[in-house]
């Protein structure tokens, strides 16, 4: 029987091992942790029963995904809840920049930019169904739809700053500015407006949603895909050395470069060891699970029944702490988001206790404690906040490394998203996955489509591991 081994547990080892297990491969999954996941774990931090998200919280790529709706994972018990408000952008006046799950009703709310959002996000949205296998995967291919891809192409090689100025309230401006700093990097480089329109555009599709019983719920039930159709997974299990490796037909890597080009030495090709070794990081993230009695007290009564809150301030405060991290700089105010999760999932929350969970961006391999700057973001639009806190648990950027060496210096996405990331991956080639290792398969957030729990780079790493064995067609469809 044609076998396979998947090294790493994250979303992306996981949707490739099970979409290779569905494919009638023996598949055999190891990971160094003690369960599967990633990113995609929670955990009881405070209180018992008070749940948070390690990393991954709120999943408007993971619902939209090819690959997860190919699993099926509603059969294995993932339920997806939504939020009554998707996102909202709290300004200092009092005011926000709403996002709603419509593009219409979110027009409506933004008041004097209706229309102009409507003109850039309506096509998009309408096509997203035909748009996602290429949008959510490698760019350096013959595109299924390209005119539909050249359409939403074009406006994400903007700056994001530049692609603000199609607003003229600094309501929109700023809900905008906050989507595109999920890419964690400046406003004003080119193509800093792929992540968000990518984001939006999903969003808008599928909803800003959370897991019922957090994000450990779309790995488990992503394992439990992979352990119904014969696979084996093994925890506890580091690979260091590719010596470790038990034999099989084709090898895919839920891990980050630099890893896969210590565990392969010398047998990896010289231009991939080098280009795997030069891999870029980006900034880092510094995290507070909080436990806070009858919710935070939002200055903003949109921002009291959304998912997510992002706290930035107008966009000019945004663009300038995104630059900053990225050189090496702490911010005064940096750039926080904010998840409440609870509101779409209340099995999260203790009686009146709610989890909230909240990071900022940080320089990477920050070694300081942003718990004050992101406290006084909180307290800047939500008076009150810090009374209502009764649990507080920091997680640095070297707490991200310990419990996931993918997150080296606490970068959470894997890897800088410099231009060269988003366009090829972890290095030169037309097939991104290839290691140009015969067999092996780089099947990490490193790859197309980037971060997230979609699990669109571990299903492009499977298709490539299919082609290789002979066997055609895409993993998403069997």
């Amino acid at each position: 029987m044609t076998s396979a081994v998947v090294v790493g547990g994250g979303p992306n080892g996981l949707a490739a091992a099970a979409l290779l297990a569905k494919a009638g491969l023996q598949v055999t999954l190891l990971e160094a942790a003690d369960e599967v996941g990633g990113g995609t774990r929670s955990y009881e931090a405070l209180l018992p029963g008070l749940l948070h998200d390690h990393c991954s919280a709120v999943h408007p790529m993971a619902v939209a995904s090819p690959a997860l709706r190919s699993l099926e994972l509603e059969r294995y018990g993932l339920r997806w809840r939504l939020p009554e408000v998707d996102c909202a952008h709290p300004l200092d006046d009092g005011s926000a920049g709403v996002l709603l799950r419509s593009v219409e009703d979110t027009a409506r709310m933004l008041g004097a930019d209706g229309n102009r959002y409507r003109a850039l996000m309506g096509a998009p949205v309408r096509d997203w169904d035909a748009l996602a296998q290429d949008v959510m995967g490698p760019l350096l291919k013959v595109p299924a739809h390209p005119l539909l891809l050249a359409r939403f192409g074009l406006p994400t090689v903007l700056p994001a700053t530049l692609l603000a100025r199609l607003f003229r309230t600094p309501q929109a401006r700023a809900l905008w500015a906050g989507i595109a700093a999920h890419a964690f990097r400046p406003l004003s480089r080119p193509l800093g407006s792929a992540v968000g329109l990518g984001i939006l555009t999903a969003g808008h599709s599928a909803g800003w949603a959370v897991a019922e019983g957090g994000s450990q719920a779309i790995a488990r039930s992503m394992e439990k895909v992979l352990t119904e159709h014969g696979g084996e997974v093994r925890t506890g299990v580091r690979v260091t050395h590719a010596s470790q490796l038990p034999p099989a037909d084709v090898t895919l890597l839920d891990l980050d470069p630099g890893q896969v080009a210590r565990i392969y030495g010398d047998r990896l090709p010289t231009r991939t060891r080098a280009a795997y070794q030069r891999f870029r990081r980006g900034p880092g993230a510094f995290k507070l699970d909080l436990a806070v009695e009858e919710g935070v007290p939002w200055r903003n009564p949109h921002a009291r029944r959304a998912g997510t809150v992002h706290l930035g301030g107008p966009i000019a405060e945004i663009a300038r702490a995104e630059k900053d991290v990225t050189a090496g700089r702490m911010p005064e105010r940096p750039f926080v988001l904010v998840g409440q999760q609870y509101l779409a999932d209340p099995s999260r929350s203790v009686a009146d206790v709610h989890p909230v969970w909240a990071y900022a961006h940080v320089p990477h391999g920050y070694d300081g404690d942003a718990t004050e700057a992101i406290l006084g973001q909180l307290e800047r639009f939500a008076p009150g906040a810090r009374e209502r806190i009764v649990g507080l648990r920091t997680t640095r950027p070297a707490d991200f490394a310990t419990a996931n060496p993918n997150f080296a210096g606490g970068d959470i996405l894997t890897g800088a998203e410099t231009i060269p990331r988003l366009i090829l991956g972890a290095r030169p080639a037309l097939n991104p996955y290839s290691t140009g290792l015969a067999g092996v398969f780089l099947c990490s957030a490193a790859t197309p489509p980037g971060p997230g729990a979609h699990g669109m780079c571990g299903a492009g790493a499977a298709t490539s591991a299919l082609r290789h064995l002979g066997i055609r067609g895409s993993a998403c469809t069997g």
